[in-house]
């Protein structure tokens, strides 16, 4: 099978940057007590790194507490020919600063509900990982394993 007919293919870390700053909404992936903790979220790159914003609360919290986290977004095509998965493991950083805030203002992030999110938090990548899925019918298992 040829790489191009390949049902998953890896992707180089250039292209999983590209499809990720590509998306707007994500999931925040935290372990908090214990247990998985995800969160969909609306985002922006500012590459090595992503950036949502949020209120008080769980995402918040966990955001503070967990020394590593994951961050993922997906797409697929509508007529489900193919898609893709990034994901990011590293560290969250809630901003702080007067010059974290005012670059994480560049991003022009805004929120998709009618809440307030007065937060940033950052994630920043240790390791980004990528796939491209084509999609299409289970091989049949007799030739496979016959």
């Amino acid at each position: 099978m040829s790489p191009a007919s390949a049902p998953v293919t890896v992707l180089s870390e250039d292209e999983s940057w590209s499809l990720l700053s590509s998306m707007t909404l994500g999931r925040f992936v935290t372990c908090l007590g214990g247990q998985p903790e995800i969160f969909p979220v609306n985002f922006a790159t500012q590459r090595p790194t992503v950036l949502f914003r949020t209120a008080e609360g769980t995402k918040l919290f966990s955001a503070v507490m967990s020394d590593q986290v994951a961050f993922e977004a997906d797409h697929h095509d509508p007529s489900l020919i193919d898609g893709w998965s990034v994901i990011i493991k590293g560290s969250a950083h809630v901003l702080s600063t007067s010059d974290e805030l005012e670059e994480a203002e560049r991003a022009q992030l805004r929120t998709w509900t009618a809440t307030l999110k007065l937060r940033y938090v950052r994630v920043i990548a240790s390791e980004i990982t990528g796939r491209r899925f084509k999609f299409g019918p289970e091989p049949d298992h007799e030739s496979i394993i016959g």
